[in-house]
């Protein structure tokens, strides 16, 4: 494995890639078993079925990036030059 660091082109590619494959998946699972016509959102907001879609899949993209964003940020390990600095007892080598 390279011990490279990861640009942050390279970092969204990571995050983003994998949360909008997801995003599909989950958005025909949902409206597998909901007709989008009956959703409060189609009729307050005045969308058609294909904006329903649209809107459900932007907004579980979203949720999801986030979601792999902050995985990401967590697994990440301190730089060499910061490990003499960190305050944290224990952190993993």
């Amino acid at each position: 494995m390279s011990t490279e660091p990861v640009s942050r082109r390279g970092l969204a590619m990571v995050v983003l890639w994998p949360a909008f494959v997801m995003a599909g998946v989950l958005e025909a699972l949902v409206f597998a078993q909901v007709d989008p016509s009956e959703l409060w959102i189609s009729e307050h907001l005045s969308l058609s079925s294909q904006g329903v879609y649209t809107l459900t899949f932007l907004v579980l993209w979203l949720v999801i990036s986030i979601a792999c964003a902050i995985s990401v940020l967590m697994a990440r390990m301190p730089d060499e030059e910061e490990k003499g600095r960190r305050s944290a007892p224990h952190w993993p080598r």
